[in-house]
């Protein structure tokens, strides 16, 4: 029972493969022009992370996930001792039946015959107590090593910078957090022990066949490379099949996750029909890649068995011919082929095994290709904090550039003293936003310096310098939660009072106790549950909460109705008093009691002053000035 047991942990072809098939071409015809145009862009935009020549079973690899055993060397070196007792325990298991069957069965012996079944069942109690605990530590390693792979990647991807997540979509990263982890937690709780099990029960076999007749066994050895050849057949094949396989699954993650995002657009525009169309091209491509898989392993592993059978039937002739002969004994040879068998019942289970391998393998290596992509620039942890800062912000010649080759700032050069409110204006694509980004340290500049208190923001720790700022986005952005657990992201220690206190400073309080819970109000994923201006409130609350030196504001009003807005702009001289302030904002309200004006155009400073001197100046701002006025913004 226990060979059993141990044979049924078998690896199978990515799943629903036939049934994902026969479902991809239920709309009649082909897909539309439209669906065949995002389908070529989603297989396009995979080849991207695609590696020349790429690698299959890999020792390297291999090793590297090892790696994460170390931490666990105590259980993994007691699995590991546990397999080889249970590879020797049951080949003897079979040794005992046919000794058992030739020994005292052979000769009526009915007390040697009890007394040997009682030993064999002893023994075989022995053996499942060993497989018990195997398979246990097996599950608590794989456990630990798949948490701690998670907790890796997750600490991983924090601490990148907003390059990477601009050009890696949200599902692939997904994909790496879930089905590569995940086919990497098989590996190491089936594969490698399974495997070795099975591999050190053939050894054991062997060695067995060897000393109970050797030209009997040396018949068995020459068929080797019969196996053998098979497997290097197949190993190209269904590498290769399990990799399409795993890509395509991307795909589909990738493209789900776009279409629950952009769920209201799909719908606001009636594209369900044709973003269904693609969806359902991408499983048809899906299973298209698994039943090519399932094909490969439907031929190569029913071929192992076949084999095996064969070789039995050729022992069956050869010692049979043998023991007519007289050259081997009858008790011998029925020894010789239970341990035949048991050598040749685990190759398909190695089979299956290896099939596993190959999908962990590419699980790792893709998951791997994330972990070793290095941000934009070095480890922070050995660069110095920032002091308590007064807020004297400095640039001081900053180019930059989000691509290579495609510059959004050109030397820009700009003071803010402490306590200033900086207004940055211009039309879209001018590079507001980005001196925003730039001042929080979530891009670093291609050229040039940007100093606070005379401190260089590339030699200071990011952590210590977004401790001091406040942030308010145009696109909120709110998490799963109660308001006052969004409010406290930023100061974890405010209590509710303080919280209230600052809403009162904002005079928005009674907005947020209008929800139907007040601040205990729970949000859903990403806000939802609340309006564009609930959200934008709640967003400005949590800034103003973090009590910070400096607040960045980037069209903070832009989603709060007008007497929401004007309240807002009342409070937000009391509460920037003393802090230094960028604002980037359309509406001319926001920005007329500015300290100073600074007016982008293409990546460059073209003016900066005060409203009035600006509009005296008749200049950029000026011109800006009549197009808003025009449009009823002022």
């Amino acid at each position: 029972m226990s060979r059993a047991r141990e044979g049924s942990r078998e690896a199978e072809a990515p799943g629903g493969a036939g049934r994902a098939a026969g479902e991809a071409r239920s709309p009649a015809g082909p897909p539309a022009p439209a669906i065949d145009v995002r389908l070529g862009l989603a297989r396009a935009s995979l080849d991207e992370e695609r590696d020349e020549g790429q690698r299959r079973l890999d020792l390297g690899l291999a090793r590297r996930l090892l790696g994460f055993t170390r931490p666990y060397a105590r259980k993994r070196n007691a699995l590991f001792a546990l397999v080889v007792v249970r590879s020797i325990q049951l080949p003897l298991l079979t040794w005992a039946v046919g000794a058992i069957i030739s020994g005292p069965v052979a000769r009526r012996d009915a007390r040697g015959t009890l007394l040997a079944v009682l030993g064999f069942a002893l023994f075989a109690l022995v053996t499942g107590v060993v497989f018990h605990f195997r398979a246990r530590l097996a599950l608590e390693l794989g456990e630990a090593v798949v948490f701690d792979l998670r907790d890796r990647l997750e600490r991983h991807l924090l601490r990148m910078p907003m390059s990477f997540f601009v050009k890696t979509k949200v599902g692939r990263l997904i994909g790496r957090m879930t089905s590569d982890i995940d086919a990497i937690r098989v590996a190491v709780q089936d594969v490698v022990f399974v495997s070795t099990v099975q591999l050190g029960t053939m050894a054991v076999a062997m060695g067995l066949m060897a000393y109970f007749h050797f030209p009997l066994f040396l018949v068995v050895l020459a068929m080797v490379p019969v196996f053998w050849g098979l497997i290097v057949y197949f190993h190209k094949r269904l590498g290769a099949a399990y990799q399409r396989a795993q890509e395509s699954f991307t795909r589909v993650t990738a493209t789900l996750a776009e279409s629950v995002t952009g769920v209201r657009v799909t719908q606001g525009f009636v594209r369900q029909d044709i973003n269904g169309g693609l969806f359902r091209a991408l499983i048809f491509d899906h299973s298209r890649y698994n039943m090519d898989a399932a094909r490969h392993s439907a031929v190569f592993l029913p071929l192992l068995e076949f084999n095996g059978q064969l070789f039995l039937a050729v022992l069956v002739v050869v010692g049979g011919y043998q023991a007519l002969g007289g050259a081997i004994e009858l008790g011998v040879l029925v020894q010789f082929f239970f341990l035949a068998n048991l050598l040749f019942n685990p190759i398909p289970v190695l089979g299956n095994q290896y099939n596993q391998a190959l999908t962990a393998m590419a699980g790792a290596e893709r998951l791997f290709r994330v972990l070793d992509t290095e941000p934009d620039w070095p480890d922070e942890r050995g660069l110095p904090a920032l002091p308590p800062v007064r807020g004297r912000v400095v640039f001081a010649g900053v180019h930059f550039a989000y691509e290579p080759g495609k510059p959004v700032l050109h030397g820009v050069d700009l003071v803010a003293e402490p306590g200033e409110m900086i207004a940055l204006v211009g039309h879209t694509g001018s590079g507001k936003t980005s001196i925003l980004n730039l001042l929080a340290k979530l891009y670093r500049p291609t050229a040039g310096v940007i100093t606070l208190d005379g401190h260089d923001l590339a030699a200071t720790s990011s952590a210590s310098l977004r401790a001091q700022l406040g942030l308010v986005l145009q696109s909120n952005f709110l998490f799963s939660g109660t308001v006052l657990d969004n409010v406290r992201l930023g100061n974890p220690a405010a209590t509710d009072a303080a919280i209230r206190e600052a809403a009162r400073g904002l005079d928005v309080l009674d907005v947020l106790e209008a929800l139907p819970d007040g601040l205990r109000t729970e949000v859903g994923e990403r806000g939802t549950g609340l309006s564009l201006g609930q959200r934008q409130v709640v967003c400005f609350l949590r800034a103003m909460v973090a009590e910070p030196r400096i607040v960045l504001l980037d069209e903070a009003t832009s989603s709060v109705d007008a007497l929401t807005e004007a309240r807002l702009q009342a409070a937000l001289g009391r509460l920037l008093k003393g802090r230094t302030s960028f604002v980037v904002a359309h509406r001319l309200s926001t920005i007329r009691h500015a300290d100073r004006i600074v007016v982008l155009d293409h990546g460059r400073v073209v003016e900066q002053g005060t409203h009035a001197e600006l509009l005296a100046r008749g200049g950029a701002f000026a011109a800006l000035h009549r197009e808003l006025s025009g449009d009823g913004r002022s």
